[in-house]
């Protein structure tokens, strides 16, 4: 398949899930998870449609969407671990940075978009641990809600949802479980934060984004089922 036809494919299941669950298959974004994979395959997703994408490192980001954005209006997120001495680049060359993980973080984003001139505050999702021990992010409501109180200090940063990254596996319970883990993580601070929109449920890969689109995702993150494996 090409990848326009697997991002057909990809649209039409997304849409079959969200009619199982009562859903309008427009609420729930779809992104192309790029990291690896070279500016070629990412301009073939621009010509199929796609605006929205995601990378996990910084520095390749830069090299590949460089070119691309002169040609095409995309959205770019960050949905891999940042170091803070990357911030402030992270902070310049994204839309969004999805993968929020933690105070110090949010604090480093909040005072590099605070000084780099940027017309519109950098919006921030904030992770939450929904899975293995081994996942990073918040572990609980009690510090998303004191990382969202901490986002507010700074006018540069923007709050607008959660991300998270159920388990590897196939047991749909399992998954199902995190996924609505943060849904209702999302429900209790848009109960104390009512002026905020949190409208950003980023969950969803390509192993598992009709579940996650069943559970309230707005937006999945698909790599693998729309470029293939890694290349070598």
């Amino acid at each position: 398949m090409t990848i326009a036809e697997r991002i057909e494919d990809i649209r039409n299941r997304i849409e079959t899930a969200a009619a199982a669950s009562g859903r309008n298959p427009g609420d729930v974004r779809l992104m192309a998870v790029s990291k690896f994979h070279g500016a070629e395959k990412v301009e073939a997703a621009c010509k199929a449609g796609l605006s929205l994408f995601g990378e996990n490192r910084v520095q390749e980001a830069g090299e590949k969407f460089l070119l691309l954005r002169e040609k095409y209006p995309l959205e770019l997120h960050l949905i891999g671990s940042l170091q803070r001495n990357k911030a402030k680049t992270a902070a310049a060359l994204f839309d969004c940075v999805q993968s929020v993980d933690r105070d110090g973080l949010v604090t480093t984003l909040g005072t590099t978009a605070g000084q780099d001139g940027r017309k519109k505050p950098l919006q921030i999702l904030l992770e939450m641990h929904t899975g293995e021990e081994s996942k990073s992010g918040y572990p609980d409501t009690d510090a998303l809600c004191a990382a969202v109180d901490l986002a507010l200090s700074f006018p540069g940063l923007e709050v607008s949802g959660l991300m998270t990254m159920a388990p590897f596996t196939k047991n749909i319970p399992v998954i199902r479980k995190s996924f609505r883990t943060l849904a209702a993580a999302r429900d209790t601070l848009s109960s104390r934060f009512p002026e905020l929109r949190l409208s950003c449920l980023s969950m969803g890969m390509s192993n598992d984004f009709e579940t996650a689109v069943e559970e309230g995702s707005t937006l999945v993150r698909i790599g693998t089922a729309i470029f293939g494996g890694r290349p070598a």
